[in-house]
């Protein structure tokens, strides 16, 4: 059950945070870098990868509710009962927050399956609520008063920043591969000047939270539960900071090296992925309070 729980938080927050990062890189940092692409066979691509995102954010939010129930209920038949399903709904704090999620969720498919008609800001603007509805879930949750709605309101922060720049990564990825489009170098160097912006909001909102859950700048012990977990993240952004340090290095360089690019995105994507799954982790797991 717990390990169902933990595939459904990887495959939701990673879909949600793709959305809404593609949406603020094409419609909102780099609107006016991306006109060829746009008008390129490769939009149509995207748009239905984004169709896919969130189809699979929808069902892995289903997912996770049927889920919670069960293992609130501590019985897997509790996760088809239409009834547990509504106490869940009705009678806690994620379930009012997840009645919310779920209306996004679906408008959220709704637009991604109809972008060539729709409105792009709308789409972006419903994006950005779901995400956003993922803050006050998971540790999230673990106060009350002020003290709770600061520690939602700076999961939010977290949440936008790491969003834009796992967004940022895979519209690189995608501009790499179709390099006739837009201009590259004009692109990797603004997304260089942005990153490190974002790398400081995502460090200093997650200080603040590892501060707020554990009651220490690091959780006791160290290295074992939620501190080895935490660890694993840490060295995983590490990784990808390291490497876009090598991604501005290439992109001064007098002539692009295409390839090299594509591989040092590509790993900087994989390691990204793995924060993700620990992260995921991360969220069913007890902080420890020092």
């Amino acid at each position: 059950m717990q390990d169902g729980l933990i595939l459904c938080r990887f495959v939701h927050f990673g879909a949600v945070l793709l959305l809404f990062g593609v949406g603020m890189f094409r419609h909102v940092l780099f609107a006016s870098s991306l006109h060829a692409f746009e008008a390129s066979p490769a939009r149509r691509l995207l748009d239905r990868a984004q169709a896919w995102l969130a189809a699979a954010a929808l069902v892995s939010a289903v997912s996770w509710l049927m889920l919670t129930a069960a293992n609130m209920a501590d019985d897997w038949r509790d996760a088809v009962d239409p009834q547990t399903i509504a106490l869940v709904l009705t009678h806690t704090f994620f379930g009012h927050v997840w009645i919310v999620h779920l209306i996004l969720n679906l408008l959220a498919l709704v637009f991604a399956l109809r972008q060539r008609n729709g409105a792009p800001r709308a789409l972006l603007l419903i994006n950005t609520l779901l995400l956003l509805t993922l803050a006050p879930v998971g540790h999230g949750a673990m106060y009350d008063g002020t003290q709770g709605q600061l520690l939602i309101l700076n999961q939010m922060l977290h949440l936008l920043g790491i969003g834009t720049w796992f967004g940022g990564l895979l519209m690189l990825a995608l501009l790499l591969l179709h390099s006739n489009t837009v201009d590259l170098r004009a692109v990797l160097a603004r997304f260089s000047g942005i990153g490190y912006a974002l790398v400081a909001l995502i460090i200093v909102t997650g200080m603040i939270n590892v501060r707020a859950l554990s009651g220490a700048l690091w959780p006791a012990p160290a290295l074992s539960g939620f501190g080895c977990v935490l660890a694993v993240k840490v060295s995983m952004v590490l990784c990808m900071l390291a490497l876009a340090a090598v991604n501005r290095g290439l992109a001064r360089q007098r002539h692009l090296r295409l390839r090299a690019l594509r591989i040092t995105v590509l790993l900087e994507c994989l390691f990204g992925i793995a924060a993700l799954a620990a992260v995921s982790l991360l969220g069913t797991l007890p902080p420890m309070l020092a």
